[in-house]
């Protein structure tokens, strides 16, 4: 069993003050694997004056001398892309699948974003005056256990290239990997302080990152409860904030799709990350008059998707991250049922063979009306809902009915329709006939699903406060 009693402030692997400690379970067998010493307030506080102290120099800095610590931090993060998977297998129960596409998107996230920072110009001449763009202060990251060490990568990756520094509190649900990520990052030399991370609870830790005053900006993905919390403490001392929170994201299949390729992606995509996607599309729009052909292609599909072992090749789904988690989809699962809709594939109860670990059943349901709860709520699971439209304005209608915003799919043969339907979605992006991740283009959502956005220029400038000096 591992202990875990190290945070890094100001350079230095340390004892956290605080002694909460937290069990680490492998959720693919609920055996306990590890513990974690949780940080505290001044632990907190403490990262806090150390951000703050390496801002005064580390804001100061060239865009090339950015760009070769995001080179070093780099290097160092690819030399670990096997442990990398490796940990995120067994302590969040991802499929070996996605831990292998997440573990890339952690490396990846500081080329490109050198690749933003080579072609950004933070001093522009807008109307008679000059504006600079300069680095806002320290940033409070906040990160989820659903793909924990790929955000940690591109907040910091983001927040060098605007020379701010940074306090992370990731979950303390993935400790082990922010361990991992924690050496990677030393190993890349940086200066003292430039980044501080804070195992601790959001109630403890994530709530001084939010009240701190020395904290400019927080950066936060998880629910959407949690980001209104955020961002009313925020509001305190006008704390700049990005939010990337949950989604609820439709997947219009128009008429003149070809089902048999169209049905089948649908339901794999929305099992991705075993459900535990924020951008996973779990309500299937479909055509009534064809809703019965769509209920033979999904459940066909859903046979042909691996519940199991996520350290298998082959698996699709691996298990709830923990057995709260379990219960949470469970009771969606019943909830469905008592509301009326037709369960098509899957249902309450683990799969054969799987009784020990946090396993749900791919469950689809069909004849879903999009006032029930299982498509109104974020079920973060393997639960889609198939709910049919009488045209094409009605699935315009249903896919923006909803108070998320955050993604959303369409397919069709004609991609000039398809472009046209997506221009009336309400969602801060859309995959037309495939699921594909640009990582220059903007992220985030709509309406409830957050505030601002990510990623590229988008994201870089939220890093950044223009100042205009008029001569």
């Amino acid at each position: 069993m591992k202990k875990i009693h190290q945070i890094y402030i100001n350079g230095e692997f340390l004892t956290p003050h605080g002694t909460e400690t937290f069990d680490l379970i492998n959720p693919t067998t609920n055996q306990k694997i590890g513990e974690v010493v949780l940080g505290d307030e001044e632990d907190t506080k403490a990262a806090i004056a150390a951000a703050k102290e390496a801002f005064k120099t580390f804001s100061k800095t060239t865009k090339e001398e950015r760009i070769a610590y995001l080179e070093k931090l780099h290097a160092a993060v690819s030399k670990r892309e096997n442990d990398l998977v490796k940990v995120m297998v067994e302590e969040y129960g991802g499929t070996l699948q996605f831990c292998k596409m997440s573990a890339q998107n952690a490396i990846t996230a500081f080329p490109t974003m050198i690749e933003t920072l080579r072609n950004f110009n933070f001093e522009k001449t807008v109307g008679h005056s000059k504006v600079r763009l300069e680095s806002l202060g320290v940033v409070g990251i906040i990160t989820p256990w659903n793909a924990s060490n790929g955000f940690i990568c591109s907040k910091l990756a983001t927040a060098i290239a605007a020379g701010c520094t940074a306090v992370i509190k990731p979950s303390e649900m993935s400790a082990q990997q922010t361990q991992l990520i924690m050496k990677c990052f030393h190993e890349a030399g940086l200066p003292k302080g430039v980044f501080n991370i804070v195992n601790g609870l959001g109630n403890v830790v994530g709530a001084e990152i939010t009240r701190h005053k020395d904290i400019a900006k927080i950066s936060f993905t998880g629910s959407t409860v949690t980001g209104k919390t955020i961002a009313k403490g925020a509001i305190d001392t006008m704390k700049r904030v990005t939010l990337e929170l949950g989604g609820k994201s439709p997947n219009i299949i128009l008429d003149d799709a070809n089902l048999s390729e169209a049905i089948p992606l649908a339901v794999f995509g929305a099992y991705m990350n075993n459900g535990q996607a924020c951008i996973a599309p779990t309500r299937l729009l479909v055509p009534e008059n064809k809703l019965d052909e769509v209920n033979i292609l999904a459940k066909a599909a859903a046979q042909n998707i691996k519940v199991g072992n996520p350290a298998n090749e082959d698996t699709n789904v691996g298990p709830m991250v923990s057995q709260k988690q379990f219960e949470r989809v469970q009771n969606y699962i019943k909830i469905g049922q008592e509301e009326g809709a037709t369960l098509l594939v899957g249902g309450e109860g683990k799969p054969e063979g799987l009784e020990d670990g946090n396993f749900v059943k791919a469950t689809i349901f069909t004849n879903v009306r999009n006032d029930m709860r299982i498509a109104q709520e974020e079920i973060f699971g393997p639960v889609l809902s198939i709910i049919p439209y009488k045209n094409e304005a009605d699935a315009i209608a249903i896919a923006n009915d909803t108070t998320y915003g955050l993604a959303a799919y369409i397919s069709s043969s004609n991609k000039e329709r398809a472009e046209k339907v997506a221009a009336q979605i309400d969602a801060g992006r859309i995959c037309i006939n495939k699921f594909t991740h640009d990582p220059q283009a903007p992220f985030g959502g709509f309406k409830q699903s957050g505030i601002g956005r990510e990623f590229g220029v988008y994201g870089l400038e939220a890093y950044l406060e223009p100042k205009a000096i008029l001569e």
